[in-house]
Formats: structure tokens, C-alpha cells, sequence
């Protein structure tokens, strides 16, 4: 069942992003069908966050998509190279996110396989926010697409997932945040 709109209109991006770890991340996207059990997340709890990219208020063309009300893609290129899908929560103008540093793919695996150049067993095939996209065929075109239509959504299959497999640790590649580097806003489902 897909996720509705509502869901995503949470005060705990922290929570929201564990509860995330086990739903599906689709796409649909050319006629092409393609998912993946969500297996990994970080959340960015906005303007206080030093790790976040609207920290201090930082309104730009780039993080206003943040601002939305939550339930749309935010969608961002890292270092110039990288795609990176990111879940808008929160009411607008509370510019909270949910970065997906990895999924487990489940249907369409031959179109993945052929966009990633690889064979899916091959170690980090979507262990990284980039190969997400990559995998899922998400570009940045997709920047502010709802999460409730039929291009990008993400669904609940009701995939149970108990409380001693989810490692919650530290975020990566942050260091720049100064003490909000320590939180702990990055969710993995171990198992």
C-alpha cells in the first residue's frame, strides 16, 4: 500500500526515518518498474542542524524544495556528481529531510542492473545515496516530485522488522557539522 501524504507530516524526522527502514522506495519511470526494501536512512532535522542544508535558515534555489510541505522528493547533486533522493517532512515552511543511503532491490532487477553497468551482487550496488538513485533511475529532474503519485512513491508491504536488527549510528560524511556530527540520525537494517 502506498504511503499517504499524511505520513509524512511528522515532528520526528529522527523516528520518521526509522520507520522508513523496511518500506519499499518505487519508481516508474519511462514504463520502467523498479523497487528496493529501503534499508538505510539519515535525518536532517533542519534549521538547527549544522548538518543540514536550510541550517541557520539557508533558503537558496537549491534547498527551497526543503521548505514544502513534507511528502515531495528532495533531490540534490552531490559534489557535482552524485544523486541524491531525500523524503521532505514536516508542515511547510520546517524544512526537516530524510537522505535513503540504501536500498535492497526487489523488482526490475535486470533495468538496475543495466543502469548501474553491474551485476546486483556485486558489493555496493545500492549501499550509497548515489547508486540509489542510480539503481532507481531518479535524476534530478524529479527534484519536488510528490511522493503520492505514480512516478516515485514509497510503499508499506508490511515488512516486519524487529527492533534488534536497526543499528542507529552516527551520520557519514558530515564532519563539517561541528557537534552535530555526533547525533545519532542514521538508521541501518542489519538483517
Amino acid at each position: 500500500m502506498k504511503l499517504q501524504p499524511d505520513f509524512y507530516i511528522h515532528k520526528n524526522t529522527r523516528k520518521l526515518a526509522r520507520q522508513l527502514l523496511g518500506k519499499f522506495l518505487c519508481t516508474n519511470l519511462h514504463g520502467i518498474y523498479t523497487s528496493g526494501i529501503i534499508t538505510e536512512t539519515e535525518a536532517y532535522e533542519g534549521i538547527h542542524d549544522k548538518a543540514s542544508h536550510a541550517y541557520g535558515k539557508r533558503l537558496t534555489n537549491r534547498t527551497k524544495t526543503m521548505y514544502e510541505k513534507g511528502g515531495i522528493a528532495y533531490i540534490y547533486l552531490c559534489y557535482g556528481l552524485h544523486t541524491m533522493f531525500n523524503v521532505v517532512t514536516h508542515e511547510k515552511d520546517e524544512p526537516h529531510a530524510i537522505l535513503v543511503r540504501g536500498i535492497k532491490p526487489v523488482d526490475g532487477i535486470e533495468q538496475m542492473e543495466k543502469r548501474r553497468k553491474m551485476p546486483v551482487t556485486k558489493k555496493g550496488f545500492s549501499s550509497g545515496p548515489g547508486t540509489v538513485c542510480k539503481a532507481l533511475g531518479i535524476e534530478m529532474n524529479h527534484n519536488g516530485i510528490q511522493l503520492s503519485g505514480n512516478k516515485i512513491w514509497i510503499e508499506d508491504r508490511s515488512f516486519k522488522i524487529k527492533r534488534s536488527q536497526i543499528l542507529v549510528t552516527k551520520r557519514i560524511g558530515i564532519d563539517y557539522a561541528g557537534d552535530d556530527v555526533h547525533r545519532l540520525n542514521r538508521f541501518v537494517l542489519t538483517t
